[in-house]
């Protein structure tokens, strides 16, 4: 796999920067061979080191860059939730759906509940750092934290809408730096690096899963 080669994109997680849309689709680091700190691409450095605490997944990345590097960082995990699956965010916080055509809407515009497959496959900005992810007795957290740049919450709610010629179900909640999937969108704001070439930021996934009995 090389960057810009088709794929299928069906599950996991995988770091998309420094778009998510745009040139190369998903990104320029994915598709590229990784150390055990990181990814070096034409343009960027991005290292990452991953632990934990109190039971959560902490993630802490390094991107070095020329200063005013223009980014977008999503982690895109797609997961494999039921129809009754509910996403819960503060009620009120902007959200931009990105498709069919861009929107600004007040959460939770009638994405909070994924229900079943019906045709449609929707992108949303979430301007948010912040969501809870709800599937019966099971609940994962997701909380992107970076000083001094934009961060939201990105989803991809394909309910076997996308693609025309052969639809699947896909369900992404990602952790983004940038408010837009595009860093060439003029309109939204993304991540810049700032003069001393360096962003840092910090990814924090919890998971609760019911002990048996």
């Amino acid at each position: 796999m090389r960057p810009g080669d088709p794929f299928v994109d069906a599950g996991g997680l995988e770091e998309c920067v420094p778009t998510v849309r745009g040139t190369p689709d998903h990104g320029d680091a994915w598709s590229r061979p990784w150390d055990e700190t990181g990814v070096v691409c034409p343009e960027f450095t991005l290292r990452r080191h991953i632990g934990s605490h109190d039971g959560a997944v902490i993630a802490d990345y390094e991107l070095t860059a020329e200063p005013g590097y223009r980014f977008v960082w999503a982690a895109h995990a797609l997961l494999d939730v039921s129809p009754a699956a509910r996403l819960l965010a503060p009620a009120g916080t902007p959200v931009l759906i990105t498709d069919p055509a861009p929107v600004l809407r007040d959460w939770p515009a009638g994405l909070a509940a994924l229900g079943p497959d019906d045709g449609t496959a929707t992108g949303a900005v979430l301007e948010h750092g912040q969501i809870r992810v709800v599937d019966g007795d099971h609940q994962l957290d997701l909380l992107v934290e970076c000083a001094g740049q934009p961060v939201s919450i990105a989803l991809w709610r394909n309910l076997r809408g996308w693609p025309a010629d052969e639809p699947y179900r896909s369900v992404g909640v990602e952790p983004m730096l940038g408010r837009t999937f595009d860093r060439d969108d003029p309109a939204r704001a993304v991540a810049v690096v700032p003069g001393n070439g360096v962003v840092r930021w910090r990814l924090t996934l919890t998971a609760f899963v019911p002990a048996e009995s």
